[in-house]
């Protein structure tokens, strides 16, 4: 299985975060998971890769030309792949991409997040979408989701679009359960 991961570059958060990124990268290389993130050196990206490297696993990184440029690119990684543009690289992203894992992270984040909610609400993906919600960073992430709702700006469909957990052990068992209740709507003919 493959999994994209969006996560920070900034090395100034909680150690809380580090961990959970840890015990993630560690339960994703025990699943036999090839991992494809957004290939930096610093921050939750680091440690991620580190961590799947050292623990034997594969990983992919995908980053624009320019960050490559400014040495932003993790040394340890040697599967990369490198766009033109920041477009390109969300693109890369999702191929061949079985399940998305959104952790904490800033505005990038929340962008490429964002775009797999939309893509998958318009039915361009139905790629399971996984927020790992470390001390209850995605909480008003949440509460936003809901108020959109609430005021009707989108359907309340966010269960089937998108899931949270707030342990990284959790994931992988939330990925198996996306898929299964995709395919239980599929044969009730009530997903396509």
């Amino acid at each position: 299985m493959q999994v994209c991961v969006y996560c920070a570059s900034s090395a100034k958060i909680d150690s809380a975060y580090f961990e959970a990124t840890e015990a993630l990268a560690k339960s994703l290389v025990a699943s036999d998971c090839q991992v494809v993130f957004g290939g930096g050196s610093s921050g939750l990206m680091g440690k991620l890769a580190d961590t799947v490297l050292e623990n034997g696993g594969r990983i992919r990184g995908i980053m624009p030309q320019f960050m490559n440029e400014v040495e932003w690119g993790h040394k340890g990684v040697s599967d990369f792949i490198y766009t033109h543009t920041m477009h390109e690289r969300k693109a890369k992203f999702l191929e061949g991409t079985d399940a998305i894992i959104a952790l904490p992270g800033g505005p990038g984040t929340f962008e490429e997040l964002f775009e797999a909610i939309t893509l998958r609400k318009l039915g361009q993906i139905s790629t399971p979408i996984v927020v790992l919600n470390t001390n209850g960073y995605f909480n008003l992430f949440a509460d936003l989701m809901q108020q959109a709702v609430t005021e009707k700006f989108m359907t309340d469909d966010g269960e089937s679009v998108w899931k949270m957990v707030n342990e990284p052990e959790d994931v992988i068992t939330c990925i198996r359960d996306f898929k299964t209740q995709k395919i239980e709507l599929t044969q009730a003919g009530t997903l396509r």
